[in-house]
């Protein structure tokens, strides 16, 4: 497909600095260097120009241009994706969306929020909660990510296995098509059932079926207390399990979050703090928060918790006592995958498998680690049995890190399908994980996803290269 995409061309740039002024149409190495990665690996994929549109009639009119001359745009957002889907892979235009940048409306009546998408996730939630308003979905990068990326890719974080994912806060979506059309793709109403839901199908298509330029998002009322602690597990097996136990007792945390002993030790080096005992028999931990607004509730909920992870080979857990405390324990977990790559190069699956399957998944990871030689670290959002997996090179010789990685990976995402779990939680398949597509679907599947693409662009230019083989 490479060859079927034009490159830019003089023509092509003074198109561009007429309709956005010089300052906003960049060939600097600077700017070419950043929209040419995201936290993806250490890949890099340059762009031949960066645009940076600030209206939906700039990003229409940009689009219909290239849909004309067969340019392809990738667009970018806060840059902070893991699985490479802000990578323009055949060069032409990145579309820097961090001009859209401004919340439009607060509706505090309906609980609705309208933003732009490159507003920070953490400022929305700290803006809607300044008109008593809750924004749940919280991913580990929420105090750096846009918003519109998180509806690009489905994002969950720990607060989703209460609250639920980003799919479930989004009521309508205003977008440019790959031709320059506009359209939106709801209702601002919390039922729909009229036509096909197009909205639903933006949410977590990763950038190839439209340009997000406006959004309205559901909020809830904001919650006023929550309690917090980390219980440590004498084996990651027993954690994982523990898990599901809660769940059965009648109980569900506003978050469960799960990290082995690495992830956590890690992240403490990377912060530089010792708030945490880490003796040596301690394999992994559970973080788990209850939340809402009956405080004395809350301290039982928390008791009858307390009571089932005793049933379990455990160390003494730490109880927040204070807000302070709770930062540190969260900056802990919210600071693993930083941590991480600051030590090795490393890959980072994102496997989802139902709740009670967790231990297997586990013992899988493990078991192909020994039989492929390359050492993980596992921590995630537990509550939804979501298991982040991040492969370290470490010591690995560059061939084996490119032939048996490659071969691990897959045989794991083959564990997972099995287990009735899927390739990606919350990270999305981008330009990393396509090629194991066909292990979750058959070629049907993938045959009426390729078919919805070429709906939406019939020529291919809107974030190519990304979810599906051949796309």
């Amino acid at each position: 497909m490479m060859s079927n995409y034009k490159k830019i061309s003089p023509d092509d740039a003074a198109f561009f600095k007429k309709l956005l002024g010089d300052i906003y149409v960049m060939t600097d190495d600077e700017n070419i260097a950043r929209c040419a990665h995201d936290e993806t690996e250490d890949l890099r994929y340059p762009p031949e120009i960066v645009l940076q549109p600030a209206t939906v009639e700039e990003v229409s009119k940009i689009m219909k241009y290239c849909y004309e001359q067969t340019i392809p745009v990738t667009p970018r957002g806060a840059g902070t994706g893991l699985s490479g889907g802000a990578l323009p892979i055949f060069g032409g235009v990145a579309l820097d969306m961090r001009r859209f940048n401004k919340i439009l409306n607060v509706d505090k009546r309906n609980f609705q929020v309208t933003t732009e998408p490159s507003v920070i996730t953490q400022v929305l939630q700290e803006h809607v909660k300044e008109h008593g308003l809750f924004y749940p979905p919280d991913p580990a990068s929420r105090g750096s990510c846009f918003i519109g990326g998180n509806v690009s890719e489905n994002s969950g974080g720990p607060k989703a296995v209460k609250y639920g994912v980003v799919k479930d806060y989004v009521l309508n979506v205003e977008i440019v098509l790959p031709n320059g059309d506009v359209i939106w793709t709801g209702a601002n109403v919390l039922k729909n059932a009229t036509g096909y839901n197009l909205t639903q199908l933006l949410v977590g298509s990763e950038g190839t079926l439209g340009v997000i330029t406006k959004i309205v998002l559901r909020v809830i009322p904001a919650i006023k207390h929550d309690l917090l602690m980390l219980v440590p597990f004498r084996s990651g097996a027993e954690a994982c399990a523990a898990v599901n136990e809660i769940f059965l007792a009648g109980y569900t945390p506003s978050a469960l979050e799960f990290m082995e002993r690495d992830a956590l030790e890690w992240s403490m080096k990377y912060i530089n703090t010792t708030g945490v005992n880490l003796p040596d028999d301690i394999k992994a931990h559970l973080l788990i928060e209850v939340d809402g607004n009956e405080l004395e509730q809350l301290y039982k909920d928390m008791e009858a918790i307390s009571q089932v992870v005793q049933r379990y080979d455990i160390g003494e857990a730490l109880f927040a006592e204070s807000h302070e405390q709770k930062q540190m324990l969260w900056a802990l977990r919210r600071k693993v995958g930083e941590a991480v790559k600051s030590n090795s190069i490393y890959k980072e699956e994102d496997t989802v498998v139902p709740r009670a399957e967790l231990p297997k998944v586990l013992e899988v990871v493990k078991k192909l680690g020994k039989e492929y030689g390359f050492h993980s670290v596992c921590y995630g959002h537990a509550g939804d049995g979501n298991l982040h997996i991040n492969i370290v090179k470490g010591n690995m010789s560059d061939e084996d890190w490119k032939t048996k990685v490659p071969q691990g990976i897959r045989e794991l995402f083959k564990a997972v399908v099995g287990m009735g779990g899927t390739l990606s939680g919350e990270h999305g398949i981008g330009l990393v994980q396509k090629e194991y597509m066909s292990i979750a679907f058959n070629k049907v599947q993938l045959q009426l996803m390729k078919e919805i693409k070429r709906v939406f662009d019939p020529k291919g230019i809107l974030n190519p290269g990304k979810v599906l083989m051949d796309s």
